[in-house]
């Protein structure tokens, strides 16, 4: 019997597979989620109660222009609410930008190491992605200039990167625009941007002002700690803003996430608070982790990036055991091999109590 096929690329893509969420039933140690860079704080009260409130009005369909949280945003980042687009986090802008302006017969560039989603949205749209490698774990802007062609649509670039947790300075990312094809569109994925306490660091919202092929796009989902409500907003020139709200869902942001996220917003002091925690315990674990012998890659985001050396006696890889390991203590982290780098881990920043353990248990695996 004849059954529906899908589009040609589709069935190549391979389905984005998120970090853990759960210890092994065996364990009877507390479970640490460690794997989906999530906010060891959690939310802001006050965006849990807006978000329980919304309980009494789920008959009613949301605000389909989010006009109140673009208001807010706007007003906190000195921006234009008119050229803000929110969604269904900044996977669903992603797609969207995809979707939008890219094709068959176009190529979509970004690097090696980069966020999973950029390939899939890219093949999802019948475009072709092209990776850029990463020397040092870093993204190569150098490489992404010559990378781009006359097909290339759009460039996909983290800043922070997702999974290594290095960053390219403000300069170098205009050094990029300048050099890329002006019909190229620059996508600069900045989710962690509010833990990049570092100068020459920026998060891009000048490049939309000065330019009218770049985007940026944020996220509700890190320090805000509204993983749970799929919430994200881009900033862009007026012109795609336009092609983006003429394609999104007419209401494609739920009532309670734009309540909760609306309160997020208004309450700086528990972002500070996020943003104190991991300024403590992010530089802790990195250098306690560096003395036991593991590659500790440096970070401007809430996780690290480590590596595990070979080492004899070991039949599986040194990074799996190790994570099997942590599995057994309820300390939940992302292998890397999804992303090619079979030998890391990736590992949130959490509460005080994991760090310390987790700091334990692998120095305990160091030591055997």
């Amino acid at each position: 019997m004849a059954t529906p096929t899908p589009r040609s690329g589709i069935l190549e893509i391979t389905p984005y597979v998120p970090g853990g969420s759960k210890a092994p039933a065996a364990t009877t140690r507390p479970m640490a989620r460690l794997a989906s860079n999530e906010s060891p704080l959690g939310a802001s009260p006050l965006a849990v109660e807006a978000y329980n409130q919304g309980a009494d009005f789920l008959h009613h369909y949301p605000d389909g222009a989010a006009s109140a949280l673009r208001a807010a945003l706007a007003e906190q980042h000195g921006l234009d609410a008119d050229r803000i687009v929110c969604g269904a986090g900044s996977d669903e802008l992603l797609s969207l930008i995809a979707r939008c302006y890219a094709g068959p017969g176009d190529n979509v560039v970004m690097s090696e190491f980069g966020f999973l989603v950029y390939p899939i949205v890219t093949m999802a749209a019948g475009a072709t992605p092209v990776t850029v490698p990463e020397p040092g774990l870093r993204s190569d802007i150098d490489g992404f200039i010559a990378a781009a062609d006359d097909n290339t649509r759009i460039v996909f670039i983290a800043n922070p990167n997702n999974p290594t947790a290095s960053y390219v300075s403000e300069a170098e990312i205009r050094r990029l625009r300048k050099g890329l094809p002006a019909h190229t569109l620059l996508v600069v994925d900045v989710a962690y941007a509010e833990y990049a306490g570092v100068e020459d660091f920026d998060g891009g919202f000048s490049m939309v002002e000065d330019h009218d092929n770049v985007v940026i796009t944020r996220t509700f989902s890190k320090i805000f700690g509204l993983a749970g409500l799929r919430l994200g907003w881009g900033y862009c020139p007026a012109p795609i803003a336009d092609v983006l709200n003429r394609v999104r869902g007419p209401f494609n942001v739920t009532g309670p996430a734009l309540a909760a996220g609306l309160a997020a917003v208004g309450d700086q002091a528990h972002v500070d608070r996020a943003r104190r925690h991991n300024d403590r315990w992010l530089p802790w674990v990195a250098d306690e982790l560096a003395k036991i012998g593991l590659t500790v890659y440096p970070s401007v985001a809430n996780f690290l990036l480590v590596r595990f050396p070979e080492r004899a006696g070991h039949n599986a890889r040194t990074a799996d055991a190790a994570n099997a390991l942590l599995l057994e203590h309820g300390l939940v982290v992302r292998e890397m091999g999804g992303y090619k780098l079979p030998d890391c881990l990736r590992i949130g920043i959490g509460l005080e109590d994991d760090m310390r353990r987790l700091v334990d248990v692998l120095t305990e695996f160091m030591a055997e």
